[in-house]
C-alpha cells in the first residue's frame, strides 16, 4: 500500500486554536487506490475534555449574542464554504470516493443549510395567555453544550447539519467527524476558527473511543448523532445517565414501491439511482424494490440495462458514474455480504464485478426476488447490492414494507398519482417520496420512526429541538 510523500496533515479546533493531537495521527486512505493522502490529527480524552471544556466557558456569551449576530455568522460560513467549494470537494473525494460532482453538491448543499437556517422564524418569545391578571410567555433558550457526531457517508453535509442549528439557537458545539472521514471537515474547521469566537464551536476526530467519552460527559446538554442503529441505541444509554437530549437518525431499510403502470424506461433509471447513489452507502438508498408482477421481468431487465452501462471508477475521474466504496472496513464487509448471498443460492439478475488490485471497487449486484426473510431484504446492506421483489397487491406489499423494524424512508412510483400517494400515505417512515426519491432540504423536517431514529433534523422542528422551553407566567401587581 503506497504512502504519499506529501500527505496532507490536519489538526483540531479547540478553544479557538488549531492545535496537533496527542495522539498518533491517523492514516487516511484514498479509497480509488489505497494511497495515503492524509494524516488525521488524533484527539487524546484529555483534549476532547478541553474542547468540551472550552464549549462549556464560551456558552454564556455566546447565547446572550444577538439573534441578528448569530445569524450573519451563519451567512458568513456559507460564503467561505462557497469560495473553497473545488478545495473542499476534491478532499471530501479523495478522503470519501464519491465523485467530484457529488462532492462539490455536498459542500453547495452544506452552504445553502448555513443561508437557510440563518432566515428560519424561530418563535423565540410567544405570549400565549394574557388577561387582567397575567401574561404568559413561552421562551426558546438554548440547551448549552451539543455534541455532534457526524458518519462518514455524508461528512460534511451531516455535520453541518447539525452545526448549523446549534449555533443559531445560541448553543456551542463540540463536534466529532467521523475518523474515517475527518479531513474536509477540520479543513471547514481551519476556515471557520476567525469567524466564531473561541470555544463556540470545536471539532475534534481521533479514535472509536472518543464517542463514547464524549455522549457520556455530564457537561453535555444535547447530542445529535448520525450512524448506525446499534451505536445510536449505546448514545441513549450513555444519554440516558446524564439526562442529555437526544436526536438519532439512524439506519433505513427503505423500499421503493413500483406500481404496474409506470413508464418502466423512465422509472428504472430513476429507481436505480434511488438505490446505487453514493454507491448506495445512503441511509435514504432504497434498498429493497418491490415491483408489481405484471411489469416485474421487464422492470428487471431494463433496471439491469442501466446497470450494465454504469461506469465505477476515481470519483475524480469526469467520465465516472460511481467511485470506490468508502473506506476497507466497509468493502470487506459488503464482499462479505455478496459472498454469503451466492452461497445461500440466490439468483442474480446481475452480478458485478470485483476488481482485483488496488482500490475498493464493487460493480452494482441486483438480487431476483429473494425470500423476505433473507438478510439482503431484511438487513440494511449499506452498499452495491440490491434485492427486486414481486408483489400482486397494494394491501400486500405495504404489510411486507412495514414488517421491516426500520422506518426511515422510501418511495412509491405510479402514474395514478392518487393511487401512488394513498400506498404512501399508509408506509410507516418518517419520509416518502412520491415519484421523486432524496428530496431533502433545510425547510422541512427528517426524523425517523422506530429503529430508524429518535427526533428529527431540519426545518423549524429541528431547529427547536436544539432549546428548552421556558414558561414566564407574570401575575398582576396588586
Amino acid at each position: 500500500m503506497p504512502d504519499t510523500a506529501a500527505a496532507r496533515t490536519t489538526r483540531l479546533l479547540i478553544d479557538g486554536e488549531l492545535v496537533a493531537g496527542n495522539r498518533e495521527p491517523i492514516r487516511i486512505l484514498d479509497p480509488a487506490d489505497e494511497s495515503v493522502f492524509a494524516w488525521s490529527a488524533s484527539a487524546s480524552l484529555e483534549q476532547l475534555s478541553d474542547a468540551v471544556s472550552a464549549a462549556e466557558r464560551a456558552f454564556p456569551a455566546w447565547r446572550n449574542t444577538p439573534v441578528s449576530r448569530r445569524r450573519r455568522t451563519l451567512r458568513e460560513i456559507a460564503a467561505l464554504l462557497r469560495e473553497h467549494e473545488e478545495e473542499l470537494a476534491v478532499l471530501l473525494t479523495r478522503e470519501q470516493g464519491k465523485r467530484l460532482t457529488e462532492s462539490r453538491g455536498e459542500i453547495d448543499r452544506s452552504a445553502w443549510w448555513f443561508d437557510h437556517m440563518a432566515e428560519i422564524d424561530v418563535p423565540w418569545d410567544e405570549v400565549v395567555e394574557e388577561d387582567d391578571e397575567r401574561t404568559v410567555r413561552v421562551r426558546r433558550v438554548p440547551m448549552g453544550v451539543v455534541a455532534a457526531l457526524a458518519p462518514w457517508n455524508f461528512p460534511v453535509t451531516l455535520a453541518m447539519w447539525k452545526v448549523a442549528p446549534a449555533l443559531l439557537t445560541g448553543n456551542t458545539v463540540v463536534l466529532k467527524p467521523s475518523p474515517y472521514t475527518p479531513v474536509a471537515t477540520l479543513r471547514i474547521a481551519e476556515l471557520v476558527c476567525g469567524v466564531l469566537p473561541a470555544g463556540v464551536l470545536n471539532v475534534v476526530t481521533g479514535e472509536h473511543d472518543l464517542g463514547a467519552a464524549l455522549t457520556s460527559d455530564p457537561r453535555v446538554a444535547r447530542i445529535v448523532f448520525t450512524g448506525s442503529t446499534a451505536t445510536g441505541s449505546a448514545v441513549m444509554r450513555s444519554a440516558a445517565a446524564t439526562m442529555a437530549s437526544v436526536t438519532l437518525e439512524l439506519g433505513g431499510n427503505d423500499a421503493a414501491v413500483v406500481l404496474p403502470d409506470v413508464d418502466i424506461d423512465v422509472v428504472a433509471e430513476k429507481v436505480f439511482l434511488a438505490c446505487f447513489t453514493n454507491n448506495a452507502q445512503y441511509c435514504l438508498a432504497s434498498k429493497r424494490v418491490y415491483v408489481h408482477a405484471s411489469i416485474y421481468d421487464e422492470f428487471a431487465e431494463q433496471f439491469v440495462r442501466v446497470a450494465e452501462r454504469v461506469r465505477v471508477g476515481s470519483g475524480l475521474d469526469p467520465d465516472v458514474d460511481l467511485g470506490p466504496v468508502a473506506n476497507r472496513d466497509q468493502y470487506i464487509r459488503v464482499r462479505g455480504l455478496i459472498e454469503a448471498a451466492t452461497h445461500r443460492g440466490l439468483s442474480f439478475h446481475l452480478r458485478g464485478a470485483i476488481p482485483e488490485g488496488q482500490g475498493f471497487y464493487i460493480h452494482p449486484h441486483v438480487v431476483d426476488d429473494p425470500p423476505e426473510a433473507d438478510p439482503v431484504v431484511a438487513e440494511e446492506s449499506f452498499g452495491p447490492i440490491v434485492p427486486l421483489l414481486r408483489f400482486h397487491d397494494d394491501d400486500e406489499v405495504i404489510e411486507r414494507v412495514n414488517a421491516s423494524a426500520y422506518g426511515l424512508g422510501g418511495s412509491v412510483w405510479g402514474a395514478d398519482q392518487e393511487r401512488a400517494e394513498r400506498v404512501a400515505q399508509r408506509i410507516d417512515s418518517g419520509i416518502v417520496w412520491v415519484n421523486e426519491t432524496q428530496r431533502l432540504s433545510p425547510a422541512f423536517p427528517l426524523g425517523g420512526h422506530r429503529m430508524s431514529g429518535l427526533g428529527s433534523e431540519n426545518g423549524l422542528d429541528g431547529v427547536l429541538q436544539y432549546t428548552n422551553v421556558q414558561v414566564i407566567s407574570i401575575g398582576r401587581n396588586t
